[in-house]
């Protein structure tokens, strides 16, 4: 796996130096599939579209951790 970090400035490559996704496999050693997903989800998450699994963008880690609470939060008031 690699760290939140990394895939962010993968992603970037492409996103905002304007590297080819082929040009950013050879710098960094990762597959085309892993970098095409993270820069999708980065694009997903700038736009501020939380993503399904799990956030790489710390505004969305919160958002998701906030909607954990909420959920909890319900799930609770349900069981009173």
């Amino acid at each position: 796996t690699y760290s939140t970090e990394f895939r962010i400035d993968t992603a970037n490559l492409v996103i905002k130096q304007g590297y080819t996704i082929r040009e950013a496999c050879e710098a960094t050693g990762v597959g085309p599939t892993a970098i095409r997903r993270w820069v999708t989800q980065l694009r997903q998450e700038f736009e501020g579209i939380t993503p399904s699994a799990n956030a790489i963008t710390p505004e969305q880690k919160r958002i998701q951790e906030l909607e954990a609470q909420i959920k909890k939060i319900e799930w609770e008031k349900d069981i009173l």
